[in-house]
């Protein structure tokens, strides 16, 4: 019984630094030379919310990683709202935690694409000086903000299939990771 538990110990660490690898390599990735929104941020952050599911972790992370990437690349004041929308993309990472499969994390996907293109444009025109404050503004900047949207869509599609597709490959071919156990234990910790 002993073995069993520090064997299941030993795998879910093991487990929890290899997501912990994916996240930081995103986090580098992000801040190397990239088309406008064509980043791993957003599938990092549903990937971390797949993975650690609703713990702290979860959040400090990608957000860590974010903040750590925003040193090289500079702030701006529409940051918060991005982090926000981060952690929005994180829920959506947990609510597809037991249901890990092309369709789910699909759907994840794009909805983490569609609430980042939505709260980030609405930011740019509510705080902005760019769009003026009435519909027309807003649809214009929604407009603006179409390629973006793109970008954003592709670069998480992308990223994601490489952090989910690379995590179930390391799973598979590694025999620690053959265990079907969750990274973190019940009681919240790695």
């Amino acid at each position: 019984m002993f073995t069993e538990i520090t064997a299941s110990r030993q795998s879910q660490i093991l487990r929890a630094v290899i997501v912990l690898c994916f996240i930081v390599f995103a986090a580098v990735v992000r801040i190397l030379p990239h088309p406008w929104n064509f980043t791993p941020v957003g599938a990092m952050a549903l990937f971390s919310g797949a993975k650690f599911g609703r713990t702290t972790k979860a959040f400090v992370l990608p957000l860590s990683a974010l903040l750590l990437g925003d040193l090289f690349v500079g702030f701006s004041w529409i940051m918060p709202v991005v982090y926000l929308s981060f952690c929005l993309s994180v829920v959506i990472g947990i609510f597809v935690r037991n249901r890990q499969s092309l369709g789910p994390l699909s759907i994840a996907t794009l909805l983490g694409a569609t609430q980042f293109f939505l709260i980030t444009n609405w930011a740019m025109w509510a705080f902005g000086t760019t769009y003026a404050k009435s519909l027309a503004g807003l649809l214009n900047c929604y407009t603006a903000g179409i390629p973006l949207f793109g970008n954003t869509l592709a670069g998480d599609a992308f990223y994601a299939l490489l952090l989910f597709g690379g995590f179930a490959l390391v799973e598979r071919t590694v025999p620690a990771f053959r265990s079907s156990g969750p990274v973190t234990s019940s009681e919240g910790r790695w």
